[in-house]
């Protein structure tokens, strides 16, 4: 019997934002669907747009698998992960011992496909980074969805996340930011 997707289909059962007060809870599973949905938009975009040459379907891929390690370790907030730079090397370090307790549960024969979405060597180069950049895009309309609904407890957040974007040195991500972004302010209605 192999446990591995059993595993990970818990990635539902893990929340994130642990340390504040959600109107509306965000857990691990969905989060990396949504961190995917933006990581294919960046990675379009800067090919598209941008001359860039970065793989999409691994950018997918990379995307799906960036928080699989939570299924076991849970969701560890940024400002305790990040806390210092002992902490956030054990994390790192945890994080690679979870990743490969996943791969172990794993046959043989596949591991050497997963390896690349679960290990350290496979989260390298332009793919990973731009799911990197997902990702805190993400967090950023997490707290863009809170502030929708009232809850003023995402507000410093939402301004640093910001910040943290703005510095990034990616014509992708700008475009994002500009073009797509703002959309995320609107109720259904106005969408439609």
């Amino acid at each position: 019997m192999i446990n591995f997707l059993a595993y990970l289909s818990k990635m539902k059962h893990i929340k994130r934002w642990g340390l504040m007060r959600n109107t509306r809870e965000e857990n691990v599973q969905e989060h990396s669907l949504q961190v995917a949905m933006i990581a294919h938009a960046l990675a379009t975009v800067k090919n598209a747009l941008f001359g860039g040459n970065v793989d999409v379907r691994r950018v997918l891929e990379l995307a799906l698998f960036h928080e699989a390690g939570e299924v076991i370790t849970g969701d560890l907030v940024t400002p305790i992960k990040y806390f210092n730079r002992e902490i956030k090397t054990a994390y790192k370090h945890i994080e690679e011992v979870a990743n490969q307790r996943l791969l172990d549960m794993l046959p043989e024969e596949l591991q050497k496909d997963y390896a690349p979405l679960l290990s350290k060597e496979g989260r390298s180069g332009e793919e990973w980074r731009v799911v990197k950049r997902a990702d805190r895009i993400c967090a950023y309309l997490k707290c863009v969805e809170e502030l929708s609904m009232g809850n003023a407890e995402f507000m410093r957040a939402k301004e640093n996340i910001l910040a943290d974007i703005q510095k990034m040195d990616a014509p992708e991500v700008k475009y994002f930011m500009r073009e797509f972004a703002p959309a995320f302010e609107l109720t259904l209605d106005e969408l439609n």
